[in-house]
C-alpha cells in the first residue's frame, strides 16, 4: 500500500481574520516580531491594519518592506539583518507570494546561517525555523500554506525554488477582505496562478487522494468565480470562494508539487519583472497540451469541473474541451495570450530552457519532457 504524506499549518480563515494575528503570535511565545510586507500592501493599509493588531496584542516589532515583484537574494539578506538588528523572534508575513517567500527565506537564514543560494533545492534546510504567522492578501501564490519559497538568484538571473516541510507555516491567516483593493489586473493574475497550481498538482506525478480533493475544488471555485471577481472588487462571494480556491490549490502543490509550466515561469521571471499569474497563464495550455497524452482522464475531469459537457465524449475529446475552456477564460479576464506580448522574444530561450529543465517543479510534470521540448513549448508560446 501507499503511504500519503501531507503537511499543512494551522488555518484561520475568514472575513475579519486577519485581526487574529497578534493572538497568533502570541500563542507561538513570540515576543518581538519582524512584519515583512511590499509597499503594494503598505498603500492599501494592510500592513498597518497588521502593525496596529500587533500593538493591541502587546507585541514589539520591526518592519521589513524593501521587497520588489520577484523578491530577490539581496533582499533577503536586507531582510534578515533587520531581524538580527531588532532582535526578533518570530516572522509575520503580510502580502502575496514576493512578501510571503521572502519572509519564509529571511526565517531560514536567521536560525541556519549562510547565503539563500546554499538552499536552493529539496530539504537542504536542518535548523528549526523561528514561529511563522503568514497572512495572504492575494488569492493567488498559496505561499501561506505550501513549503516553498522562491527567490531571484540576481547574479544569474534565475529563480531558486527552495523545498522543505520547515518552510510550512506555522499558522496561516486567510482574510477575503483583503482581495477587495486589488486591480482587475492583479485579480486575474493571482486567480490564473491558483488555477496553475491546482490542475499542475492535480496531474502531477506525486499527485495523492489527499491532495487532489484540494486541487479538485480549486479548479471548479476558479472556474465559477474568478470572472465575476475580476468584473468587481466588492463581489465578496466571489472574493471568499477565490480565497478559498487558492487556499486549496497552495494545500494540492504544497505536496503535489507542480510541472512544466512553473519551472518555465521561475526561468522566466528570473530574468524578466513580470507578474508570475500572467506568465503562467500563457504557458498552462501549451503545457496542458503536451502533457494530456500522460493524463488524459483527468483532462477529461478538469472539462467537467469547468462546467463543460462531456457525457458521451472519450476522455480525448473531454480532454481538449479542458484546454479550450482555460484558453478562454484568459480571454475574458484579459490576461495576456502571447509571450512576446511581454516583451519576450526568441532571444535567451535555449538558456531559459535549460534552467527550466533542471527546476525542482519539473521533477514531478506528468509527462517525461527533454530540452527540445521546452524550447519548442516556449516558442509556441511566443
Amino acid at each position: 500500500m501507499n503511504i500519503n504524506k501531507f503537511v499543512m499549518p494551522e488555518v484561520i480563515f475568514g472575513h475579519g481574520s486577519r485581526d487574529q494575528v497578534g493572538e497568533s503570535c502570541l500563542r507561538l511565545g513570540a515576543k518581538k516580531v519582524l512584519i515583512v510586507s511590499d509597499r503594494g500592501v503598505m498603500n492599501e493599509g494592510w500592513l498597518e491594519n497588521v502593525i496596529e493588531n500587533c500593538k493591541k496584542a502587546g507585541l514589539l516589532f520591526a518592519t521589513f518592506y524593501d521587497i520588489t515583484t520577484n523578491p530577490k537574494d539581496f533582499e533577503v539578506e536586507k531582510g534578515k539583518e533587520q531581524y538580527i538588528a531588532n532582535e526578533c523572534d518570530a516572522v509575520i508575513g503580510v502580502g502575496g507570494g514576493s512578501a510571503i517567500d521572502t519572509a519564509k527565506a529571511i526565517a531560514i537564514l536567521v536560525t541556519n546561517g549562510g547565503s539563500i543560494h546554499d538552499y536552493e533545492g529539496v530539504d537542504k534546510i536542518n535548523e528549526p525555523l523561528p514561529p511563522m504567522v503568514m497572512i495572504a492578501t492575494t488569492a493567488g501564490s498559496g505561499s501561506e500554506v505550501s513549503q516553498f519559497s522562491v527567490i531571484v538568484d540576481s547574479k544569474n538571473k534565475k529563480k531558486m525554488t527552495i523545498v522543505s516541510k520547515s518552510l510550512v507555516p506555522d499558522i496561516a491567516i486567510v482574510d477575503p477582505q483583503t482581495l477587495t483593493t486589488k486591480s482587475p489586473q492583479l485579480t486575474a493574475s493571482t486567480g490564473l496562478d491558483v488555477l496553475t497550481h491546482a490542475i499542475e498538482a492535480y496531474v502531477s506525478i506525486a499527485a495523492t487522494p489527499l491532495t487532489d480533493v484540494q486541487a479538485k475544488n480549486a479548479i471548479q471555485l476558479v472556474a465559477d468565480h474568478l470572472r465575476p471577481s475580476v468584473a468587481s472588487k466588492i463581489n465578496m462571494e466571489s472574493k471568499y470562494h477565490m480565497a478559498m480556491a487558492s487556499l486549496q490549490a497552495g494545500l494540492a502543490f504544497s505536496n503535489a508539487i507542480l510541472g512544466a509550466v512553473h519551472a518555465m515561469s521561475h526561468a522566466i521571471g528570473g530574468r524578466f519583472p513580470l507578474l508570475h499569474g500572467e506568465v503562467n497563464a500563457v504557458l498552462l495550455p501549451h503545457v496542458m497540451e503536451f502533457n494530456f497524452l500522460a493524463v488524459p482522464k483527468k483532462f477529461s475531469t478538469i472539462a467537467e469541473l469547468c462546467g463543460e459537457s462531456v457525457q458521451n465524449l472519450s476522455n480525448i475529446e473531454a480532454g481538449k474541451k479542458a484546454i479550450d475552456y482555460i484558453k478562454q477564460l484568459s480571454l475574458d479576464i484579459g490576461a495576456p495570450q502571447r509571450l512576446s506580448e511581454m516583451g519576450l522574444t526568441d532571444e535567451g530561450i535555449s538558456e531559459m530552457s535549460q534552467v527550466a529543465l533542471e527546476d525542482a517543479c519539473m521533477i514531478t510534470n506528468p509527462r517525461d519532457i527533454k530540452i527540445e521540448d521546452v524550447i519548442q513549448l516556449y516558442r509556441q508560446a511566443l
